[in-house]
């Protein structure tokens, strides 16, 4: 879509515009938005000390900033016209919930992308396995002959990327609960909208829609599962009866939510055929349209470890056969992709031990999923900040499968203690609180002997000590791949 293009569908050019949150998403939408002839302005509640990053990519734009706190004056209905939210930002602060009082409509970047986007796209969403699944899907519509653009809750923001995308191209969004909150049309129920720019705020889900699956995640944003699910449910909720919704099977929220759907739903299960999209069958990963079946590969050729990933795989089979694909690219791609950054990453191998860097596993669940991809014994890397999660469950696999347990940043202490609840006199894991994450590397180099793994695998978030999980992956890197002796704490 062609500038002249974007200002034909939406006329953005004089609109008056608050970006609330100077983050990645809400850089790049200020951008956009200045450069179609809006007047922005950004506020944030940080001071402009703690988002110097951002401020290099907004100085040169005729923008206005209102910086350390978000000021009422920006609420004025007669000198707004909509809010543009980063994920970050929770939508129950109260500086939002007095915008919607005052009748501000509120949209995020990656909504506003989907309105104004002329290609189809695929939004790739659940609680475990869519930076795998959406990397994949990629890969392999790019395999089949598509011009493809990946971003979202992945990569980069693609707002800005709207001029170089045609209407024959595939996009694959992530698309994570913090995002699509603001999915839903009734959030702006009460909003008063300029006739004009109504179609910004339209109900409106992606034409092809996958939930992978439903579990307990990001409590500490949502505080309930039932708001949890009803954002990740904005993916679906609106696809028409000529559209595609991929659903996970296996899991009792998204089977149910599939089954609501009045959409062309196809399925995806490691437990049983399916009429249209992806199973295992007799170790082969099948594709399967109204019983017609199609073998993809052995699933023993897939590279990347673990249940879980045999999960992405017939989920990515599933939604890129939906998009276009065909079996000979969804085979090349599955067969020879070995992974994501800082997602079950071989870092290095020194002196017979392995380095692994899962850094993005940023919930209990996901924790136990990379212990589940490792035979060898394992010193495991856990903590960050908590999110509300139970990590019971967790603690069982790791008093089970776990050697050395190191544990760091926000969350060590209510993993500790979960664990020594849980602790019998039979169980020889050793425990150390080691506070931040250098030490825990110095402490696992320190007690690593040939044939073991050392996973960083937290369980947590990184925003106690990092700004993502990239971030804190990136560190964990170079402390391994350092000269640093090893040290040991008492």
């Amino acid at each position: 879509m062609t500038p002249s293009a974007i200002k034909r569908a939406i006329p953005l050019a004089g609109t008056r515009v608050v970006v609330v949150g100077l983050a990645r998403e809400g850089a790049a939408v200020a951008q956009f938005l200045a450069h179609h002839g809006a007047q922005v302005t950004i506020t944030d509640a940080k001071p402009a000390s703690a988002l110097s990053r951002w401020l290099e990519q907004v100085q040169a734009l005729p923008v206005t900033l209102c910086l350390g706190a978000h000021p009422d004056k920006l609420l004025n209905p007669a000198r707004t016209d909509f809010l543009v939210v980063s994920p970050g930002v929770p939508l129950t602060i109260p500086f939002l919930q007095r915008a919607r009082a005052n009748g501000l409509p509120l949209t995020t970047e990656s909504r506003l992308f989907c309105q104004l986007c002329p290609a189809p796209i695929v939004g790739i969403s659940g609680s475990s396995g869519k930076t795998t699944t959406a990397t994949l899907v990629g890969n392999i519509l790019a395999a089949s002959g598509y011009a493809t653009h990946v971003g979202g809750n992945i990569g980069r923001p693609l707002i800005n990327a709207l001029p170089a995308i045609a209407p024959a191209d595939r996009v694959v969004l992530e698309l994570s609960s913090f995002q699509l909150e603001y999915f839903h049309g009734r959030l702006n129920r009460q909003a008063a909208i300029a006739p004009a720019l109504r179609p910004l705020f339209q109900s409106r889900s992606p034409s092809l829609g996958a939930l992978l699956n439903i579990t307990p995640n990001h409590l500490d944003r949502h505080k309930t599962m039932a708001a949890y699910t009803q954002a990740k449910r904005s993916l679906v909720d609106y696809i028409t009866p000529e559209q595609t919704a991929v659903m996970g099977r296996d899991n009792a929220i998204t089977r149910q939510i599939g089954r609501e759907l009045a959409a062309d739903v196809r399925w995806f299960s490691r437990n049983g055929p399916v009429q249209t999209g992806a199973y295992v069958a007799d170790g082969q990963i099948m594709l399967a349209r109204q019983g017609q079946l199609t073998p993809v590969c052995r699933v023993e050729a897939i590279k990347l470890r673990g249940e879980h990933n045999q999960y992405n795989v017939l989920a990515a089979a599933a939604i890129a056969e939906a998009a276009g694909a065909d079996a000979p690219a969804i085979a090349q791609v599955v067969t020879s992709f070995t992974g994501v950054a800082h997602r079950l990453e071989v870092v290095a191998r020194q002196q017979g031990v392995t380095y692994i860097n899962d850094s993005i596993a940023t919930s209990p669940e996901r924790l136990i999923a990379g212990l589940n991809s490792f035979t060898e014994p394992i010193i495991l890397l856990a903590g960050g900040k908590d999110k509300d999660l139970p990590w019971q469950e967790a603690a069982r696999h790791i008093l089970k499968q776990v050697k050395h347990l190191m544990l760091f940043g926000q969350a060590e202490e209510l993993v500790f203690h979960t664990i020594e609840g849980q602790r019998q006199p039979a169980d020889a894991l050793s425990v150390y609180r080691c506070g931040a994450l250098a030490q825990a590397v110095l402490q696992a180099r320190a007690l690593a002997r040939p044939g073991d793994v050392v996973l960083l695998s937290p369980g947590g978030t990184s925003y106690d000590a990092y700004p993502d999980f990239a971030a804190r992956g990136e560190h964990f890197k170079r402390l391994v791949l350092s000269s640093e002796q090893p040290g040991v704490i008492r």
